[in-house]
């Protein structure tokens, strides 16, 4: 068993107060369309991740090259996979700055910074800051900032058109996720559910920033909500003062419009606290918190819901992308929504009902629930898994089966291509603890494939794995489907690889340089086809633990690659990976054990960005073992209390006293000797 950021994020939070063959030729106008774009993160309204272009193929993959590369100085975790708009990439960086590069060379044509630090520099103190992409339409690109803000900018130029703060000023929430266009109107959504924050998106007029319509996902006073059938039906489901404790449910990622049925489909995310009985004593499915919930486009309005775990207690959510189609199932054409959630049940439903269509199927190793029944949709559960006896593990874990990085579907082959990954969670209740964070948590490994991932595909009519290609590392990159029947993806280990749709066999691979977490896409210029992913592996689950970390160092250069037939151009070097830590020391420090053992506990919030016991492999911050701002105590006031590298995303502490700032710094050079050999391990703040 190894510790993981479960534990970890509950000490940061204390301190601190996430087919058949008839369907293989169906697409609908949402999905890439052949003049050669890439509309919307999931390249198009679907979400289904599918390139309708077939020049790059399986008889001539192995004749990709790199076309050109684009470095990105400043930034670390890279999650948002571009749009390709008439020869234009647009797409976000760590801190939502927003990109436009030419296509066809790889030219910057312009920069938008949001400027985070200096709009409302708090929010920067929430948690890592990541961007998921932007969205299109009518001339338009739309993004959204950590700090809440949605903005449109003039796609030609950058020049900002509007903005609006889609969140109070004083809250735990955030913005990583990308916005989606529909029907003259952007939505977005926040996160913030792991600090027991009411979840909610808003959808906005397109032009003008106006606000069109709010949709609450959980419950809020009973007067907030009388009146509202949906709330009222939501919080007949709750128990106690849940709305003083901490609801959760923000959708923080899978949003999909559905065109054909002019509705919008949301992926919940998990509870907060996620004990259910601190949080709704007694009992309560705790609607809708790991559901995906149907609205009306137009009027934000509920539809219906299906609710993937009742009674939510694992930190499970709903929040993968949700990708729409049309399927036959049992001889009949189905339109059909998909979803593989972090619980590692693969979810098939109708779109018009919510209802099931067919027996969900476990896509790897899960123990939490034996299956779900068909008639009820309620997953039959195993024993104990709410920690009743006082602690339980189950498989998968808090990370899940299947997290953020999309999946994608092929209407040729009629398979999802599922990023998935291996990994168990022990739950521990505090004895006599009824608070918020009463839990402990660790992650479990127990057999050889535990702790990584793989690239499976699945047939979402029979409910089965059809190949698997097993990866060595956990924490991989979306996958992208295309016409000329591949499978791409980015891995932790480096490389960006192309796969038979069909087999699973490899047919090409490319090393660049860091791992890769977003998801790939491919548009056309002139004619030609390209393949293009951001290379940067990061985030706040790059230090998770053993499991997630795997060498890469800050100091590593992030980029935007693209790749085409015959391409010529070659990638600078860069550092391989590498457990070893170089740390750096000053061997006249003398160290005061006392400021050593008090750092261990200030450093906890420095830990969600630095890592785990100071381990920050690649992102989303320097390992400051090895950096030499930490070496000086003056230097690290200059950074921590006076906010130096405020601009570069590091959040200023201006309450921190001097003591309090030399005892960081004594935590912080005791663990550079300690990683020297130089001293016995210092106290680690998982022990606090």
């Amino acid at each position: 068993m190894m510790r993981g950021a479960s534990q970890f994020l509950v000490a940061v939070l204390l301190v601190l107060v996430a087919a058949c063959d008839g369907d293989r030729e169906q697409l609908t106008d949402a999905s890439v369309g052949a003049g050669g774009n890439w509309t919307a993160v999931g390249g198009g309204a679907d979400e289904s991740g599918y390139s309708r272009l077939d020049q790059i193929d399986t008889g001539n993959v192995n004749r990709l090259g790199l076309a050109w590369s684009f470095d990105l100085p400043g930034e670390v975790a890279l999650e948002a996979t571009p749009l390709a708009i008439d020869g234009t990439l647009y797409f976000t960086g760590t801190y939502a700055s927003v990109y436009a590069v030419d296509g066809a060379t790889g030219k910057l044509i312009w920069r938008y910074d949001p400027e985070t630090w200096k709009h409302n520099p708090a929010k920067m103190r929430i948690g890592t800051s990541v961007n998921r992409g932007v969205a299109f339409a009518d001339g338009r690109i739309f993004s959204a900032a950590y700090d809440g803000r949605l903005i449109a900018l003039d796609a030609a130029t950058g020049k900002p058109l509007w903005s609006v703060d889609t969140l109070p000023a004083i809250t735990p929430q955030s913005i990583t996720g990308a916005p989606r266009y529909f029907r003259g109107k952007v939505i977005i959504g926040n996160g913030g559910a792991d600090y027991g924050a009411r979840g909610f998106v808003t959808a906005y007029d397109a032009a003008t920033g106006e606000m069109a319509w709010r949709f609450y996902t959980v419950p809020g006073t009973p007067e907030e909500n009388k009146g509202d059938p949906a709330m009222e039906r939501a919080a007949a489901t709750w128990n106690g003062e849940y709305w003083k404790i901490g609801t959760g449910g923000t959708v923080w990622n899978g949003i999909t419009f559905d065109a054909e049925l002019d509705r919008i489909y949301l992926g919940v995310g998990n509870s907060g606290p996620y004990d259910p009985e601190v949080r709704s004593p007694g009992g309560g499915d705790n609607l809708y918190l790991t559901s995906i919930v149907a609205l009306d486009a137009d009027t934000g309005e509920y539809i219906w819901h299906y609710q993937i775990n009742p009674r939510e207690a694992w930190d499970y959510k709903a929040t993968a992308n949700i990708i729409t189609a049309t399927l036959t199932i049992a001889g009949q054409p189905k339109k059909v929504l998909m979803q593989a959630p972090t619980n590692g049940f693969f979810y098939v439903l109708d779109r018009e009902t919510g209802e099931l269509l067919n027996q969900p199927g476990k896509i790897g190793k899960v123990t939490w629930a034996e299956r779900i029944d068909l008639e009820t949709g309620r997953p039959v559960e195993a024993e104990n898994i709410r920690f009743e006896t006082g602690e339980t593990t189950i498989f998968p874990g808090m990370l899940g089966a299947h997290n953020w990085q999309a999946m994608s579907f092929s209407p040729r082959s009629g398979l999802v291509y599922i990023p998935y990954m291996q990994i168990g969670g022990r739950y521990i209740k505090r004895p006599g603890s009824s608070s918020f964070f009463n839990l402990q948590f660790e992650t479990v490994v127990e057999e050889p494939n535990d702790g990584k991932g793989a690239l499976l595909a699945w047939d979402p009519v029979a409910q089965k794995p059809r190949w698997k290609v097993q990866h060595d590392f956990m924490w991989n990159g979306g996958t992208m489907a295309t016409a000329g029947d591949l499978v791409f993806q980015g891995t932790a280990d480096g490389y960006v690889s192309a796969y038979d749709a069909n087999s699973g066999s490899r047919l090409w691979r490319a090393d660049v340089g860091l791992g890769v977490v977003a998801a790939p896409m491919s548009y056309s210029v002139n004619g030609k086809q390209y393949v293009s992913v951001l290379v940067g592996y990061g985030g706040f689950l790059a230090s998770y633990s053993e499991v997630t970390d795997v060498g890469w160092k800050f100091s590593s250069p992030r980029r935007l690659v693209t790749f085409a037939l015959d391409g010529k151009a070659s990638l600078p070097p860069s550092e391989k990976r590498s457990m070893k830590v170089d740390a750096i020391d000053d061997p006249a420090l003398k160290l005061d054990e006392a400021d050593v053992k008090a750092g261990a506990r200030r450093y906890l919030p420095c830990s969600v960005c630095h890592g785990p016991k100071l381990r920050s492999p690649g992102a989303p911050a320097p390992d400051l073992r090895e950096s030499a701002i930490a070496l000086r105590e003056a230097d690290l006031w200059a950074v921590v209390h006076d906010g130096a590298l405020k601009a570069r995303g590091m959040p200023q502490f201006e309450e921190l006293t001097r003591k309090q700032v030399r005892q960081i710094h004594a935590y912080i050079r005791a663990g550079a000797r300690e990683s020297l050999g130089l001293r016995k391990p210092a106290i680690q703040q998982e022990r606090q």
